[in-house]
Parts: C-alpha cells; structure tokens; sequence
C-alpha cells in the first residue's frame, strides 16, 4: 500500500510502489489530493489497467523505431510505410513525449496534412500514427489513444482527377498512342483484362493460354528502391485467378510473343536488356509521353510552324510554353501537368465496364481478384453517366 507524508514547504507527496516493485512519487498541494491520487493508484493497479504517471515522457522516437524493427511485413509494405513515416509521421511528432500527444493535436495535424496530400496519404500516416500509439497503450506507457475517433478529411473532386475512358477511347486513342509499341498489349492487359501493375508486368508465357483466350494470373513483380524483382505469388490468395480476353487481345499477345524475344523465366513485357520493366521509368518514358499524345493530358498544337506546350499545375495555373519540335513539346507537359490517368485507373475502367454491362458484382470480384465483394463496390464500381437508362425508367421513349 502507499502512503502519503508531508514536506518542509507544507506540500503533500504520495509514495507508491509500481508493480515492477519501483518506488514512485507524486507532489500535490492539498492532502485530498494526494489521497485521491493514491487511491486512483492503488484501484487501476488492482484492476491490471496501471499506467506509470512518468511513463508517458517517453519520446514518440525511440518508441515509433522500436515498434517498427516488431514488423513482419513484406518487402513492398515496409518499404512503403517506412517512407510514409519518415516523410509525414516522425518530422512531426519524433520530438513529442507519448503523454503529450492528445486528440486534438492529432486531429489539427490530419487537417493540415490532407490539404497538401491526398486521403489516401492521410490515411496511411493516420494508420501507422495510430499502430505506434497503440503499441505503447499496450506497453503501459499512456492510458488510451489519442488517435481512436480522429477523421481522415474527405476528398474533394478537383477538374485534374482521373478520367474514366470507354473501351473505344483506350482501343482508338491511348494504344495506338503508346511508344514503343511493343507495349501496346501491356497496356491492353489492365485496361482489357483488369491486370495490376506488377500482374502485367510479371506476365510469363507459361501463364497466357492463347488457346483458351485465358489469362492466368499466378506471379507478379514487387519494385523497391528501384530493384525489380519476381513474387511467386500474387497479391492475395483471391489474386491467384484466371481471367478471360478479348480475341483481339489474344492475337496481340501471340504475335508479341512471337516477335520479341521473353527475358527471364519467359517475361513477356521486358525493358531494352531483357529485364522487368520498372514502374517509375515506364510512367514517365512511356505512359505520360503516350497520354499527352493521345489528347488526354494537357495539349500541345502547332502555332506558326512551332509547336505550344499547355498546362495545368496543381494549383490549378496554366502554363505555356512554345518548342522548335513536338516531342520537346510533349515531354514538357507529360513532365509538368497535373493529374492524369494512372496506369491503375485502367483496372478501374474494366471493373466499371462490366458493371456497366450487367455482369454480376461476384463474377467481377473473381476476375479482379477481390477476396470480398465489397471491394468490388467501395473502391472500383464507379458506373458511368447512362442518361438514355435513365430517361427510359422514367417511361420517357
């Protein structure tokens, strides 16, 4: 039991031993205080809920890189969160002592951070905030969260957000824009056959049936810090799936094959040596470059024998410049526009183009490889405007 003793300058002090067997002290200017104290010591120890009035001292720091050397993530993950938290979490809070750190402070600090960044940022610095906080909730370290209740501010659409193409407009428009053209079925497989980047990329000869006009998706490729490397499996069990193509992507698929020789274990999209291709390079050599040709990001036109380089930065300022030659032209906006479709978005188009054709929200899960429906629905059915539909359940013919 602890007990309570007064000191030379007329104060009281409470003294108690932690369940470690430490001895603790308290100062206070009233008796009662003390007391109340001593007995809110002695309850939460009794209840197994004792938390150290010093323990909350603690630097956010040294806790935060303790919690982060427990992880058992994969490569892709961790490298992904570390550079969340060293980019948005710790240039914050790495000096803050845990018991300092309330709901409030949390809550500016979300605000703050989504005006410059998207939700999805947000909410990925809120979740490894959170998973800190709550390591040292169960290191007794502080009584509760400051995190738990604090809300992600709600994305606003901006004029700059992703286009959502037709089938015609990708077939007509962005293919024929891609260069080299040897990525033209790359680029088909996410948009036609609603492949992620790293299934695209990491597509091997033995998982293309072109008889059976199937895709099998059992590999894909993880790119870290620059290094590429091969995953033998895909990103969930519900990923491991086989997904039916178009015959037109078939041909394409088997005259690539046929005039272009695979790279290691029979990669079929390779880079100029004969590697995996890596993401960063792909989006800004070819994938912008090929957006901007194909009249969906930014413009370019020729002007008295020139050629004028328009764009919209992210806050919404156009720029212009003028080039001797169009592919200068190009490379400035697909270097300085804001926004644009992502390779990614193709995956969303093809989820949304089978809803749009009535196919069943389960079959689309098992062809996009969705371990629960709900994904289906949350994150990539986003159906298109179909005004006629509508004026015609309206009785309106």
């Amino acid at each position: 039991m602890g007990f309570i003793d007064q000191t030379d300058a007329g104060k009281w002090k409470a003294f108690w031993r932690e369940p470690s067997g430490t001895q603790r002290s308290k100062t206070f200017r009233t008796k009662k205080e003390a007391s109340t104290f001593l007995a809110q010591v002695e309850l939460s120890k009794s209840s197994g809920i004792y938390v150290s009035p010093h323990a909350g001292k603690a630097l956010f720091g040294p806790h935060a890189e303790e919690w982060m050397k427990s992880w058992n993530t994969e490569r892709t993950t961790m490298a992904r969160d570390e550079s969340i938290m060293r980019t948005h979490v710790l240039p914050k809070w790495s000096a803050w002592q845990l018991g300092k750190i309330d709901h409030l402070s949390v809550q500016t600090w979300l605000s703050e951070l989504g005006e410059g960044r998207s939700r999805a940022t947000v909410a990925e610095a809120k979740r490894l905030l959170s998973g800190v906080m709550r390591s040292a909730v169960n290191n007794r370290l502080i009584g509760s969260d400051p995190t738990a209740g604090a809300r992600i501010p709600k994305r606003r659409e901006r004029d700059t957000d992703e286009r959502l193409l037709t089938r015609e407009e990708v077939r007509q428009q962005l293919l024929p824009a891609i260069q080299p053209a040897r990525y033209r079925a790359l680029v088909a497989c996410g948009a036609f056959a609603g492949l992620r980047w790293g299934e695209a990329a990491g597509l091997c000869v033995d998982a293309v049936d072109v008889d059976a006009g199937l895709i099998h998706v059992i590999r894909t490729v993880t790119e870290v810090a620059g290094h590429v490397e091969f995953k033998p499996f895909p990103k969930s069990r519900a990923g491991r799936r086989s997904v039916p193509i178009p015959g037109w992507l078939v041909d394409d698929l088997r005259e690539h094959i046929r005039e272009h020789d695979q790279g290691m274990n029979g990669l079929i999209f390779t880079n100029e040596v004969g590697g995996p291709l890596r993401r960063t390079l792909f989006r800004s050599r070819v994938w912008r470059i090929a957006l901007v040709r194909a009249g969906l990001l930014g413009e370019v036109s020729e002007v008295d024998g020139k050629w004028e380089a328009v764009w919209k930065t992210a806050d919404g300022e156009v720029d212009a410049e003028v080039f001797s030659k169009y592919d200068q032209a190009v490379r400035m906006v697909a270097r300085s526009e804001f926004g644009g479709v992502r390779f990614h978005d193709l995956r969303d188009m093809f989820g949304t183009w089978l809803a749009d054709d009535g196919v069943p929200p389960h079959k689309i899960a098992v062809v996009m490889g969705h371990e629960n429906v709900a994904t289906t629905y949350q994150h990539y059915i986003r159906k298109t405007d179909d005004h006629d539909a509508v004026r015609r359940s309206m009785g309106d013919e």
